[in-house]
């Protein structure tokens, strides 16, 4: 597979964003997903920023790949307890401020000459298959909001959503059943949350998916997990990375890598993770 679909959130790298861009066109990367740009998410802009936001990315001579959204990371229904989670920088919403997020981000998509989207699918519910009925019919309402502008949609699995593995996310986006809908793989998260990823999380996306964020993670004997350098966790990267390609996957690749070492800035872990993938990327 060619490495030049490898790409990195740039919030990973630095959260000065130009200090990010450098990184990246240094180190020969072609895109970069954003998520939050010099403190603030990109979900908040306004239009002249986004263009200056493309105008920065454009530049250097790299592409924005995706926007790495926090829509969907909200309640179901407030009246019931369900988990939380990182929601970079906004605060808890209702449901259909999330939409209203949702037809923002796609205005700032096209800006930013982005079709992909990446979505969550609420707060997880206590028991989140009791619920199912009601999370696909907001999802394929996203579905269909997309399908009128051009857009994908990409379902993450987030253990602190209602689509926190493998298994339920491939269950949601067969539910929705629409072409604007698709699973985001991360495997590492899958990992982080206590579960196989490879072969087991894979054999339930690698038909759904349409992008693929990479991390790696490991546990300690306490049961507490922590994300680490790509190849040095739990995740069978070579062999999740071979069945990728032998099942023909033609997407993206997206470094998110969750691991900063210690007294040292952002860019140190996103260095080594970057030279541990292409090491890796080396044997497929």
């Amino acid at each position: 597979m060619d490495f030049q679909r490898v790409g990195i959130l740039s919030d990973e790298v630095s959260a000065r964003f130009d200090e990010a861009l450098d990184w990246i066109a240094g180190n020969g990367l072609r895109h970069t997903e954003v998520r939050v740009v010099d403190g603030v998410n990109i979900a908040t802009l306004a239009d002249d920023q986004v263009r200056r936001v493309r105008d920065r990315v454009e530049s250097r001579g790299l592409f924005v790949s995706g926007i790495s959204s926090p829509v969907f990371k909200c309640a179901l229904d407030p009246s019931r307890p369900v988990a939380s989670g990182d929601r970079f920088g906004q605060q808890e919403e209702s449901v259909a401020a999330h939409f209203d997020k949702l037809a923002r981000v796609i205005e700032i998509a096209k800006l930013l000459g982005t079709r992909r989207i990446r979505i969550f699918s609420f707060w997880r519910e206590i028991e989140p298959a009791n619920h199912r009925a009601e999370i696909i019919a907001q999802l394929r309402r996203a579905a269909d909001i997309a399908a009128k502008h051009d857009v994908l949609l990409l379902l993450e699995n987030e253990p602190s959503c209602n689509g926190g593995f493998a298994a339920e996310v491939s269950d949601l986006v067969r539910g929705v059943n629409s072409p604007s809908l698709r699973a985001l793989w991360d495997p590492g998260n899958e990992v982080y949350g206590g579960r196989e990823a490879f072969p087991a999380g894979y054999e339930h996306v690698k038909d759904v998916l349409a992008h693929v964020h990479l991390k790696d993670a490991y546990h300690r004997k306490d049961g507490s997990a922590r994300c680490v350098p790509m190849g040095s966790g739990d995740l069978a990267l070579l062999a999740q990375l071979r069945a990728l390609k032998a099942d023909g996957y033609d997407g993206l690749f997206t470094i998110e890598t969750h691991f900063i070492p210690a007294g040292c800035p952002q860019k140190t872990g996103s260095q080594l993770s970057l030279d541990a993938l292409r090491t890796i990327w080396k044997e497929i």
